[in-house]
């Protein structure tokens, strides 16, 4: 009985703290126990690929063991009765915890994805679809100062983790990349990396994977269950839009490609969008500029009052032997979130090991921010009018289907964080957190079949029906059990209740006039 309360008490602990690095870490040490061969041979910067192994986790100085290997006595006595204590890669911690919303951004691929993407009663039919959705796992954007940039494989390996059933045949079609029609300069873009070792912001093999799993998910609702694209889908059934990097570009193809019927080269248009905000012609917004300016000047506020980030900071440039504010810079998250996502162990110098706990610092700093931001109005105010450009062409879209016509069944837009969030905060989704790789978010219009007149409206993140979470559709009415909004209330929203945040009656007054 004793041991089996110790046994309780240490699971307990578990939960409590995520094991993390301590300072006096070295290259190669490892939160595996050292008679665990296998796991030796992986150092470990991420815990949570343990956790999902159900290895033994270290926390502090003590080893925990969730899967118990040598039964004592008592323990075999009990055997037939005892629970098995397993801890799922999908459990959140009890409390918001900084380093399993760091695992959640990874999006580490499963072998399925799940939603509820094409969910309604049968009295509805689908119409059309928009997904908007961030590229996969990228290659970092920033280098840490005077350390080595993780090692990660660029080329496509379909036998190498994470793999899909469809990568090998997505790699082969790249051999008739030139009967498809991109817009200049997505033509100019290799569509698959021809060295081995990433470079700067390229889509790495899982962030492929991501999205063939998106697509795949997607094919099986949409085309399977709702017929939504035939067989024979023609070129103006489809409406594609990427920036003009080659991650949002692969990221757009592997989605297509597990998602269509017959994904056929001769049928693909891809249009350029040079604005990360998708605001295509309507980018000219002064306002909007200023909300963007006062939002940043939130955030440096926040970040100088954040004494263990500043530790954190001067901790990490004494370890790499740069100045503070270089160090800053250079934006060491997004470096330390590659390592972590790929399980690389974090850097090292002659000075000691960048580790666990400095991200920890930094992506606590984060969820503090997006708190802070959502009290103070400043981004929503600048997604209102960096967003409605692409909301606007959204509803004129779903404007043409009501009236019937078949073009843009399906809509895709291939982009970034920074277009992602913006939507999200202009919707007023609560909660959201910063788009993971691999984010989707997705428009569906349905139409009332015993009605034909009343179309409806469903928005879905990543899979949640979040349509009742918007600002514009969260009062109960008597559709809402059915996670259905009014297209007029859509409608309403993009045409008249954006503006009326500022004064204004139209796009170009809200852009123009300071609101003191």
């Amino acid at each position: 009985m004793r041991n089996k309360q110790r046994f309780a008490r240490r699971v307990s602990a578990v939960f409590k703290e995520i094991p993390h690095l301590n300072s006096s870490t070295r290259r190669g040490d490892s939160l595996i126990p050292a008679g665990d061969r296998r796991a030796r041979e992986r150092t470990v910067a991420n815990p949570y690929w343990r956790i999902q192994e159900k290895p033994k986790i270290r926390n502090g100085p003590r080893s925990v063991h969730l899967i118990p290997v040598i039964q004592s006595k008592e323990d075999a006595m009990v055997s037939k009765t005892r629970k098995r204590v397993l801890i799922d890669k999908y459990t959140a911690p009890p409390s918001l915890d900084p380093i399993y919303e760091a695992y959640l951004y990874c999006n580490v691929p499963d072998k399925t994805d799940h939603g509820l993407e094409g969910h309604a009663p049968p009295d509805y039919k689908l119409l059309s679809v928009h997904v908007m959705i961030r590229h996969g796992d990228r290659y970092p954007l920033y280098g840490i100062p005077n350390t080595k940039a993780p090692a990660i494989d660029c080329t496509r390996i379909p036998n190498r983790e994470p793999s899909h059933q469809l990568l090998e045949k997505f790699i082969k079609t790249r051999n008739d990349a030139a009967k498809g029609q991109l817009d200049s300069p997505l033509n100019n873009i290799a569509l698959f990396p021809s060295h081995t070792v990433c470079e700067m912001g390229e889509l790495t093999q899982t962030g492929v994977v991501q999205h063939l799993l998106n697509g795949d998910h997607l094919h099986d609702t949409y085309i399977r269950k709702h017929k939504l694209l035939p067989d024979n889908w023609t070129m103006k059934q489809l409406y594609v839009e990427s920036t003009g990097k080659s991650r949002t570009l692969e990221s757009g193809l592997a989605l297509m490609y597990s998602l269509l019927p017959k994904f056929d080269w001769g049928k693909i248009h891809i249009r350029y969008q040079w604005s990360t905000i998708f605001c295509s012609n309507s980018c000219d917004c002064p306002m909007r500029n200023h909300y963007l300016d006062e939002e940043q000047r939130r955030q440096y506020s926040l970040r100088i009052k954040n004494n263990l980030l500043e530790e954190a900071y001067n901790d990490m440039a004494n370890i790499v032997g740069v100045p503070t504010r270089q160090l800053r810079a250079a934006n060491p998250i997004d470096s330390l979130l590659c390592h972590f996502c790929h399980n690389i162990s974090f850097p090292c110098t002659e000075h000691g090991c960048i580790n666990l706990d400095h991200l920890r610092a930094m992506k606590a700093h984060q969820l503090e921010d997006e708190r802070d931001r959502q009290e103070k109005k400043l981004y929503y105010k600048y997604a209102l009018l960096a967003t409605h450009p692409i909301l606007s062409q959204t509803v004129t879209r779903m404007q043409q289907i009501i009236q019937g016509k078949k073009d843009a069944i399906f809509a895709l837009y291939s982009a970034h964080d920074v277009t992602v969030a913006p939507l999200l905060s202009a919707l007023g989704i609560p909660n959201a957190g910063f788009p993971r790789y691999g984010a989707r978010l997705i428009f569906e219009i349905w139409q009332y079949v015993k009605d034909k007149k009343k179309y409806f409206v469903r928005i879905l993140y990543n899979g949640d029906d979040v349509t009742s979470q918007t600002s514009f559709c969260s009062r109960p009415k008597p559709h809402s059990r059915l996670h259905l909004c009014p297209f007029e209330n859509f409608l309403t929203f993009v045409t008249k209740d954006v503006f009326a945040v500022f004064n204004s009656t139209n796009y170009y007054d809200a852009c123009h006039r300071r609101v003191f």
